[in-house]
């Protein structure tokens, strides 16, 4: 078979993006018949107190002799909606975020159906799992940002006054916004190993280089756990800030391999 043309590859991605759309919004149209379970048992659960992290931080924060230091009772916040569409746009757009969240092993599907051609045998081959893990560490990453990053966000900013006067009401979408973006960029985030992987793959990028510069992705790290954490405690900022650090360090391990069997491969 002859190589595909350019206008055959452009209508091969347009298939692939096709099929893509089709899956989202279907996935979405499911998503939108349970607004229940969507909005009150998952998007707005971070703003309980009885929500699982906050639980699960008060527990160790009395087994650890520390009182209710950890215990996150006070959410001096409430929601408005000020538009007449605006419940119904929430839904919608709600109802799309989850569409493509449990869309996206489709979608890396679809991805690797549309590189697999022009990659080599042996690149094929050590590509062998891509879907699996990206996959894994993407809702690794949800999960991540869902009970960890988000909550600790919400309570943060929704309990932040410059002046005791001035109340909290937030917009709903505000709200949905935060939550929304904090969990896919988490999402995005833990697809870093598999990132690495490619750039080395490519040699753009080295364990050597992401070695020489540990020290300053610590401190990103951990400014961003500061940032993001609603308390001083260390325990509190080490919850976030750990997990990214062995995500780092797994990506300089993803890379030394990719290196190692670059080395073997023959000129």
């Amino acid at each position: 078979m002859g190589e595909m043309s350019f206008l055959g590859h452009l209508e091969a991605l347009r298939w692939h993006l096709v099929r893509s759309v089709i899956v989202i919004f279907i996935l979405a149209g499911v998503a939108f018949c349970f607004p229940e379970i969507l909005f009150s048992k998952i998007i707005l659960a971070p703003k309980s107190p009885d929500f699982l992290t906050y639980q699960f931080l008060c527990k160790i924060s009395h087994h650890w002799g520390m009182g209710a230091a950890l215990c996150f009772t006070d959410f001096n916040f409430t929601f408005q909606n000020i538009e007449v569409t605006g419940q119904f746009t929430l839904a919608m757009w709600g109802s799309f975020v989850a569409g493509l969240v449990l869309a996206f092993p489709y979608l890396l599907w679809e991805i690797w159906r549309f590189i697999r051609p022009a990659l080599k045998d042996n690149e094929a081959k050590a590509a062998t799992g891509f879907i699996f893990w990206a996959t894994l560490l993407f809702f690794t990453g949800v999960l991540f940002g869902f009970y960890v990053v988000a909550p600790m966000a919400i309570y943060f900013l929704g309990n932040y006054q410059v002046d005791p006067t001035i109340k909290n009401i937030f917009s709903i979408d505000s709200y949905i916004s935060v939550v929304t973006t904090l969990v896919l960029l988490m999402g995005i985030v833990f697809e870093l190993p598999i990132i690495i992987y490619f750039l080395a793959r490519f040699g753009i990028i080295t364990a050597a280089f992401m070695i020489k510069n540990r020290k300053y992705a610590i401190v990103v790290i951990l400014i961003v756990a500061a940032v993001i954490t609603p308390t001083t405690d260390i325990f509190t900022q080490m919850l976030v800030a750990i997990p990214l650090w062995v995500l780092y360090e797994v990506s300089i391990i993803v890379a030394k391999r990719v290196e190692k069997k670059r080395a073997a491969i023959p000129a």
